[in-house]
């Protein structure tokens, strides 16, 4: 259910905020893979997290982009 409730609330969002918010995921997906690296991050699994969410955000501009034309 939260996952869809995230995904629904990308659709409602424009263009620009999309990619404002794929610039912050790619920016905490770093900072996540940095601390992984160093041995500080506890919650690994926050990666895939972030990682599935860039791609949701992707998908959510491509169809936007597709709708558009």
């Amino acid at each position: 259910m939260k996952i869809n409730q995230y995904v629904e609330g990308l659709k409602k969002k424009s263009a620009a905020e999309l990619n404002e918010d794929l610039v912050a995921a790619k920016k905490e997906l770093f900072n996540l893979r940095f601390q992984n690296a160093t041995n500080q991050l506890d919650n690994t699994s926050r990666i895939n997290e972030v990682r599935k969410n860039i791609a949701r955000i992707q998908t959510i501009i491509t169809e936007k982009a597709k709708a558009a034309e």
